[in-house]
């Protein structure tokens, strides 16, 4: 699990930090490209993970797929199934192999549930307001998050024969003392404590940085931001690898 937990942070990292580092040099030549991440890691929903992830995918399926085979236009069944087409379509996006048509299809029976989820709740108040109080939405956040880095094994292992031997591990066979020494000592040349206080340190990061930017909308000055900067820079010295690494997303 916290492997799994590791490959969605380094996904959404990698790849945002790629595209804010296009945006800033854009900047530079007067050029203003569009925001393509908004927090997803704390969306409530598969709806709201969609909006905030790869924003400019999401647009362009939703413009270019989704409205031209009728959209929620249609009634609640053809929505459902245009959710379907327009999510295995982006799995095939990424590629050809059956692991990333599971990844899509997953999502769009994930977007599905979700959008009869939000009809049931139209019709019974009490399911509404539970959606809405604090309670519902942490468990919201949670069955979200579980979904969406479960099927990040797909995404890491488009193989099935990989992807399965995983599955078998997180929920049905326990991972035994060797399986956990070759993925977390000799696969990522770090103890699975440490993975843990690594993990939990980018957590509370991304929460500081989501309540500073979200909640209190705060705007710093540059001498702040300059404060932020420096350590930042110590971090990446210190936790860089010692070789190159490509940006994951450069094989799509």
């Amino acid at each position: 699990w916290l492997a799994i937990f590791a490959y969605g942070f380094q996904l959404y990292l990698d790849f945002s930090g790629y595209v804010d580092i296009a945006r800033g040099t854009a900047l530079l030549f007067g050029l203003v490209l569009p925001e393509n991440f908004d927090f997803p890691y704390f969306s409530t929903s598969i709806a709201d993970f969609w909006r905030r992830w790869h924003i400019t995918l999401g647009d362009w399926l939703r413009n270019y797929i989704y409205f031209p085979l009728g959209g929620s236009r249609q009634g609640l069944i053809r929505t459902c199934f245009n959710l379907m087409i327009v999510m295995v379509i982006a799995g095939i996006w990424h590629g050809a192999a059956l692991g990333f048509v599971i990844w899509g299809a997953f999502h769009g029976l994930a977007l599905v549930i979700h959008r009869l989820t939000h009809a049931l709740s139209d019709r019974f108040e009490e399911l509404e307001h539970f959606w809405h109080n604090p309670f519902g939405t942490l468990v919201a956040w949670l069955f979200t998050q579980l979904m969406v880095f479960t099927s990040w094994i797909w995404f890491r292992l488009p193989n099935l024969q990989d992807s399965s031997s995983v599955f078998k591990h997180l929920w049905g066979y326990p991972a035994d003392a060797q399986f956990a020494q070759k993925v977390y000592v000799e696969a990522l040349n770090i103890s699975q404590y440490q993975l843990a206080i690594l993990l939990g340190v980018i957590a509370s990061c991304m929460t500081l940085a989501y309540f500073f930017h979200r909640q209190l909308k705060l705007q710093f000055n540059w001498p702040v931001k300059l404060l932020f900067v420096l350590p930042c820079f110590y971090a990446v010295w210190i936790l860089a690898p010692e070789g190159s690494l490509p940006y994951i997303y450069f094989d799509f």
